[in-house]
């Protein structure tokens, strides 16, 4: 009766998983799959305690864990949701890791014959995508933190190296397979340290343009991670779990290589950053145009139609409600304003989506690059709002540029660009923008949320009826 109530569990989570994905494919729906997935999540925790004993341990752990989660959830900032995903990618992976070392300790099922040796592999392969992703994971915190260059490191004969810390790792399964007591232990403790090496080599090699895709790629291991835990603890709902994470991480990978035009099988080797032009970029000549608020005001005033393009300095300013409201006030006096987002503008996918949706921005104007590029050229006015690399003109016209190739938004071929910026830094990928110095691009210098202000209060103002006309 017991295990009936299990399967019949596991069943249930299993498919309020899979609507959870469906309903987080869709802005509209995504809050409803969220909901699907915690209450997946929770019928899943309670059906493997049945099945488990030593009630308090799992109490304990299961409260710790729950307590760290909320706390860390409540207090982390929108800007730091990268961080966040990329941190919790890298606790998969350890607990895989974990995991298989405790299954060879101590196999949780009597096994003889070759099921130990299937056993075996399920651990090598398990232990060797945690630590994977564990690594891997944390260097992409660090990249994103600033504690590491963002830049794409390359060290000297790196393919030679990585493949040969893949051909050690193979070399070692023999042994490992046949040994037993502390000699497999010795062997998959040194697979776990060179696995561990490769995971920081490849992402190390990783540039800082393309985090987002890291982000989404790591999520990717980290449900493979959970798939091989699931495969060494016999347990089927985690194998679902792992395969649907590592499916739809992969996916979503795949589709955000091919929209910037990258290799996918070069971001699953570690290649990805590393550009193919071997010369200098392109000098910058001229000088860029400051503007003010005021002038930034009359522009939108005259204007018909709008484009706003966020990138993470509108994460970091938190400055999308007052972009929220220009949006509002703009379209009450019928203007056409749109939001234009490339796929990885910010530190992870869909993160200026996120945070529009969190300021209420309408879904429907809400588009993406392939959707609004081609209007840019019929739009009158584009405020960048903390964009730079995505908007970067060099990824089309300077093939020594290290984007050289990338799709971004093409914000120049509108009548004014309007740029809101602190100074005339680089991006995250280290790369000049020659946008600031086109004739047609003003530049609005200072904290974005400032700035924004300034202009939502300069047009509230402006379209505010006059006290006489209130009266009448």
């Amino acid at each position: 009766m017991e295990n009936n109530l299990v399967t019949t569990a596991y069943i249930v989570a299993s498919a309020l998983f899979i609507l959870s994905l469906a309903g987080l494919s869709q802005p509209e729906t995504a809050k409803r799959g969220n909901l699907l997935g915690i209450l997946g999540m929770a019928i899943a925790f309670g059906a493997t305690a049945l099945i488990c004993q030593g009630y308090p341990v799992q109490i304990g752990s299961i409260g710790l864990g729950v307590l760290v989660g909320v706390l860390a959830a409540a207090r982390v900032a929108m800007t730091d949701m990268p961080e966040m995903v990329a941190l919790l990618n890298s606790f998969v992976g350890l607990a895989a890791v974990l995991v298989g070392f405790a299954e060879y300790l101590q196999p949780s099922a009597a096994l003889t014959g070759t099921d130990i040796t299937v056993h075996r592999v399920e651990i090598y392969i398990g232990v060797f995508i945690g630590i994977v992703t564990f690594t891997g994971s944390m260097i992409a915190v660090a990249k994103l933190r600033g504690w590491v260059p963002s830049r794409a490191v390359l060290l000297p004969a790196r393919h030679v190296f990585t493949l040969g810390m893949l051909g050690a790792i193979a070399v070692l399964v023999a042994p490992f397979l046949t040994a037993t007591g502390s000699p497999g232990m010795w062997i998959l403790a040194a697979m776990t340290a060179i696995a561990g090496i490769f995971g920081i080599v490849i992402v190390m090699a990783i540039g800082g343009a393309d985090m987002a895709v890291v982000i989404s790629l790591l999520n990717s291991y980290s449900g493979l991670a959970s798939a091989a835990a699931g495969f060494m603890l016999n347990n089927d709902l985690l194998i679902i779990t792992g395969a649907l994470v590592g499916s739809s991480g992969a996916i979503l990978s795949y589709i955000m290589c091919k929209g910037m035009n990258r290799s996918f099988v070069n971001v699953l080797l570690g290649g990805f950053g590393e550009t193919a032009s071997s010369g200098k970029a392109a000098a910058l000549e001229g000088s860029a145009t400051s503007t003010t608020t005021g002038e930034v005001v009359e522009l939108l005033a005259n204007a018909q139609s709008v484009v706003i393009v966020p990138g993470y300095g509108m994460a970091v300013a938190q400055a999308q409600h007052p972009v929220a409201e220009i949006t509002r006030l703009l379209r009450a006096q019928g203007k056409q304003v749109r939001f234009g987002i490339h796929p990885v503008a910010g530190r992870m996918p869909g993160h200026m989506n996120v945070l529009l949706a969190e300021a209420n921005v309408p879904y429907d104007i809400v588009l993406e690059m392939d959707e609004i590029n081609d209007d840019l050229s019929h739009t009158d006015v584009v405020l960048v709002v903390g964009a730079n690399d995505t908007v970067n003109p060099s990824a089309k016209n300077d093939p020594t540029s290290p984007i050289a190739g990338m799709p971004v938004m093409e914000v120049w071929e509108a009548d004014t660009v309007v740029v809101l910026k602190r100074g005339m830094s680089s991006g995250y990928a280290g790369v000049e923008n020659p946008l600031f110095f086109n004739d047609n691009t003003l530049m609005l210098f200072g904290d974005a949320k400032t700035n924004v202000n300034g202009i939502l209060a300069q047009l509230s103002a402006s379209t505010a009826p006059t006290p006489a006309l209130a009266a009448a």
